[in-house]
């Protein structure tokens, strides 16, 4: 596996099938800590530059996908080497829940209250998963959560807390009991039927992200760190030497 760094944070060079690869191996043989998955984007990388804790946990994190396109063309940009396509959460959940399938016990943890109930049921349904606990997002006691994520003692741990979710993996992964976690953004909400992906023909052309901004307006926010990663990537490859 390649590890590579765009504007000091890491992503590794793996497709889909490695990475469920690499689920595989994690669950068969569990480290002494939780092995966490973080599939990043433009916004996350923009927010390490000023985020302490986020910058620390992916630069600890034991695997890194690319979520966003803006990663893929980041990648192909700054470095020798290329990302044939991204690897995001939407599509690594489902992916392991039919490749699993009932050998896998998953803790859901996030959205809504009721959200995560919904989507645990769905996912049970639709592919024979275990489920083996469930917890909204809206927790003020956050020690009993983990303690119950703990007892629970998942293969997967599925946390859709938003900007919130990686850096609560990271900060107690080394308690969890959980063998993989993976911040998998809105996916529960989608799992539980409260939002849709972007259409078929948005997902093909790679505009996913454009989708979701364009017609959600809690999303236009968001769109100044776009701007700003762009920025930020020419910057660093006007910075380097001819032909690096």
């Amino acid at each position: 596996m390649l590890r590579v760094e765009i504007l000091g944070t890491p992503v590794d060079l793996v497709n889909l099938e490695q990475t469920l690869d690499w689920i595989a191996e994690k669950i068969s043989h569990p480290q002494p800590h939780c092995s966490q998955i973080i599939t990043t984007n433009p916004e996350a990388v923009v927010r390490a530059q000023t985020d302490p804790a986020l910058k620390k946990a992916l630069q600890e994190c034991e695997l890194i996908t690319a979520d966003g396109v803006g990663i893929v063309w980041a990648v192909d940009l700054l470095t020798p080497h290329k990302l044939k396509d991204r690897v995001p959460g939407s599509e690594i959940l489902p992916a392991a829940f039919e490749r699993f399938g009932p050998r896998l016990r998953v803790y859901f943890l996030g959205a809504a209250p009721g959200v995560a109930q919904r989507a645990a049921e769905a996912a049970r349904t639709r592919w024979n998963i275990q489920v083996c606990g469930v917890q909204d997002g809206y927790f003020t006691d956050e020690a009993a959560v983990v303690q119950a994520i703990r007892q629970a003692q998942p293969d997967l741990l599925v946390v859709g807390m938003g900007e919130r979710q990686d850096t609560f993996i990271h900060r107690h992964k080394a308690v969890l009991g959980a063998k993989v976690a993976i911040g998998v953004g809105g996916m529960i909400d989608v799992l539980a039927g409260e939002v849709r992906r972007a259409p078929r023909w948005a997902q093909r052309l790679k505009i996913e992200w454009l989708v979701r901004i364009a017609t959600d307006p809690k999303r236009w926010g968001r769109f100044p760190r776009l701007l700003q990663f762009v920025r930020l990537v020419w910057a660093s490859k006007l910075r380097r030497p001819s032909g690096v």
